[in-house]
């Protein structure tokens, strides 16, 4: 019996040593799979992750801030995409004045290189002189070149680190349509004005983050839950700017400005079946990789889309293609013209630049002579409600929808009136403000049969993931029928061959356009009799246009009227397109009224 229960004890005893053992078996298993998981969502889930971290900080920073996109520019003639906004490496020179022996001989051998005024140097020297100073940043943006020169020096104290910054290669050629970078409140890099400013956000892309547990020293667990979302590179994007045109155009305008002493102007150049902008440029630019040598931040603004103005009589040739499409009148519909006449809510005549009187005149005419009378008989004959409604369908008064900032519509609100004075003077373009990109857009709704095209600056955004949004044309109304816009054109012909517009012709071409000296309102009334605005706005050739143009100089000091100025311009301008696009030449030169009279019948028809 004592035996019987010895043994029963003893099997109780081995069962319980086997059961813990099992239990502490099983535990180990689970533990090294926990590890073996553990290792596996390590070494192959978050690779990105601690590879990165392993890399040290510069892959860490390279995978948590985007790079920001490119932006280009079409070659035409090369079919190539030219960067005109792109970024480069470069470094950020800062010192640690701890360890620095002498300020003055480290100041004055930095200096020396990157070309330092003495009162800089001066007070870098007092900066570089506080032994419990850990860190003094000195400047960014140092060239390669440049910093292999102070390394050389093996100064003490004196470090550098890598940075991205923005280049524009080509400067002062459309700072307007570009933008910068620049700071917002809270020191963060944006994108201001221009592209950079409009689409900030696509270009900027999207930053990463890291999330990570460290231990009392702050070094990271290994084990712990470590996370790295990685950036989102910003977008690139292609413009509908063709470089070689941009460059000539604004070379041109830059030109003009200088040789008529005027205090600026801008040249818009569209594709008018698209609605593609080839050139836009204003004076005076301004360099982006130096936005802060600007003394006025006003210059930052695009004049050809920013600064409305009262058009003057290139307005004309868009209140008779309305009288014409309402059935009003004629080309060769006639008038009296007695050098003034009397309109409703306003106590004097109204009359003609130069108190100039043209007798009987046909509507042609009227444009060839640009008669003020005659475009307020062409206005009364469809009616003041029907002319406002033109002007609405041309696209005046509101903003194009153009993909760049601070657009301003212009003011038409006075056409809205009763009394008859405000539609009469906006007949020939007084009264009224429009801003330079609205007018060559309904140029080129004339050029094109009719059709209001929404003006387009960008061709295309290549996204990060490889996606690309491809932008196409876009249709804003049907102002003309393209009988309406035939007749239009023959006219604008006749103004360059016999009217005001000659200085804007190409010998061998038939172009269409108008001139515009335009008087700028005064503070204290009125307008100013030494201000004005010359413009010249047309297309070519008529028979199948490649261009539409506006050209404007903001208040020339050698001459008056735009017939001198702005004409000249546009006719520089044109003849380069033509060549550019290489279109054959349509008639001889020099061949005459009746040559010109069997072409203006021939787009008519």
């Amino acid at each position: 019996m004592e035996l019987k229960k010895r043994n029963w004890h003893h099997q109780t005893g081995a069962t319980k040593r086997d059961w813990r053992l099992e239990t502490f078996r099983v535990g180990v298993f689970l533990f090294a799979g926990l590890i073996v998981l553990r290792l596996f969502y390590i070494q192959v889930i978050s690779h990105g992750t601690y590879q990165a971290l392993a890399s040290g900080q510069h892959d860490i920073f390279r995978q948590l801030y985007p790079k920001r996109g490119t932006v280009y520019a079409h070659d035409n003639k090369d079919g190539e995409l030219v960067p005109l906004i792109t970024n480069q490496q470069v470094g950020f020179l800062f010192a640690d004045p701890r360890h620095i022996t002498d300020a003055r001989a480290a100041v004055e051998a930095i200096g020396s290189i990157l070309k330092w005024e003495t009162d800089r140097k001066d007070a870098l020297v007092v900066r570089l002189s506080n032994k419990n100073d850990p860190y003094e940043p000195i400047q960014h943006n140092i060239t390669q070149a440049e910093q292999d020169k102070i390394k050389k020096l093996a100064l003490s104290g004196i470090q550098f680190v890598e940075e991205t910054a923005r280049v524009y290669p080509e400067g002062e050629m459309g700072g307007h349509i570009l933008g910068f970078i620049g700071s917002d409140k809270d020191g963060k890099k944006v994108g201001r004005y221009g592209i950079e400013g409009y689409f900030e956000q696509a270009l900027a892309g999207t930053a990463g983050y890291l999330e990570s547990e460290k231990d009392t020293a702050g070094r990271l667990i290994a084990i712990a839950n470590n996370s790295l979302k990685p950036a989102v590179d910003g977008s690139d994007i292609v413009l509908t700017i063709d470089r070689t045109i941009q460059f000539k155009a604004c070379t041109l305008l830059k030109e003009a400005v200088k040789r008529h002493g005027a205090d600026g102007g801008s040249v818009i150049i569209v594709e008018p079946k698209t609605g593609k902008i080839l050139a836009m440029c204003s004076e005076p630019d301004y360099d982006p990789n130096h936005y802060g040598d600007v003394k006025d931040v006003n210059q930052f603004n695009n004049p050809a889309i920013f600064d409305a103005y009262e058009p003057g009589s290139i307005f004309k040739p868009l209140t008779m293609a309305a009288a014409i499409d309402a059935g009003a009148v004629s080309p060769s519909t006639t008038f009296t013209d007695t050098g003034s006449v009397m309109v409703e809510g306003w106590p004097k005549p109204i009359g003609n630049a130069e108190g100039k009187v043209y007798g009987l005149s046909d509507m042609t005419k009227v444009l060839e002579d640009s008669i003020n009378t005659g475009m307020v008989f062409s206005m009364r004959q469809m009616g003041g409600d029907i002319f406002e409604s033109y002007v609405k369908k041309f696209g005046f008064g509101k903003n194009t929808g153009i993909e760049l900032q601070k657009e301003t519509a212009g003011d038409i609100s006075s056409l809205s009136k009763k009394a008859e004075v405000f539609r009469a003077t906006a007949s020939f373009g007084q009264g009224i403000s429009v801003n330079p990109l609205q007018i060559v857009m309904a140029y080129a709704a004339i050029a094109n049969g009719g059709t209001l095209k929404k003006p387009m600056l960008i061709d295309e955004i290549r996204h990060p993931d490889g996606s690309v949004e491809k932008r196409a044309p876009q249709d804003v109304s049907q102002v003309l029928s393209p009988k309406t816009t035939r007749l239009v054109g023959a006219m604008l012909v006749s103004v360059v061959e016999h009217g005001h517009g000659k200085k804007a012709g190409v010998p061998g071409y038939y172009i269409a356009g108008k001139t515009g000296t335009a008087q700028v309102a005064s503070s204290n009334g009125g307008y100013s009799n030494d201000n004005t605005v010359g413009s010249f706005a047309g297309f070519g050739p008529v028979e199948d246009p490649k261009f539409a143009m506006i050209v404007r100089l903001n208040r020339p000091r050698d001459v008056e009227w735009a017939e001198s100025t702005a004409a000249p311009l546009f006719g520089d301008i044109a003849r380069f397109l033509l060549q550019y696009f290489e279109v054959p030449p349509m008639r001889k030169v020099g061949g005459g009224r009746q040559n010109t009279d069997r072409v203006v019948e021939s787009v008519s028809r």
